[in-house]
């Protein structure tokens, strides 16, 4: 069983930062995505950010250039660096990990709240 750890939400102003950690722990399967997605009460959860086990990253339009994704794989560990943070950047953060193999198992985390506000 894999567990994701989330850690680093909070309040913040507009135009402010934060870093987003989560830590995988548990029986890894080596070549895997891991990733942020986000979701604000009433709509879907969206795809924030990923990056493959060999560094291959991803990114939602409205995030480009304000965020960057990492990843540590010796910790089985992901980051969100988040530059600029918008109003709209508002919602749960989630972290997940599928894993590149038959069955595709995917995991979460317990998500971690971002609020920008003024």
């Amino acid at each position: 069983q894999v567990q994701m750890v989330e850690s680093g939400g909070g309040l913040v102003q507009p135009g402010e930062s934060l870093r987003l950690s989560c830590a995988a722990s548990g029986s890894i399967f080596s070549i895997n995505i891991m990733g942020w997605y986000r979701q604000v009460p009433g709509k879907q959860r969206e795809s924030v950010a990923d990056i493959s086990s060999g560094g291959l990253t991803n990114y939602a339009d409205s995030v480009k250039g304000r965020f960057t994704i990492s990843r540590d794989n010796t910790k089985n560990a992901v980051y969100l660096q988040m530059i600029n943070l918008k109003p709209e950047d508002t919602a749960v953060y989630y972290c997940s990990l599928v894993e590149m193999r038959a069955g595709r198992n995917r995991y979460w985390g317990q998500g971690t709240q971002v609020t920008v506000s003024s």
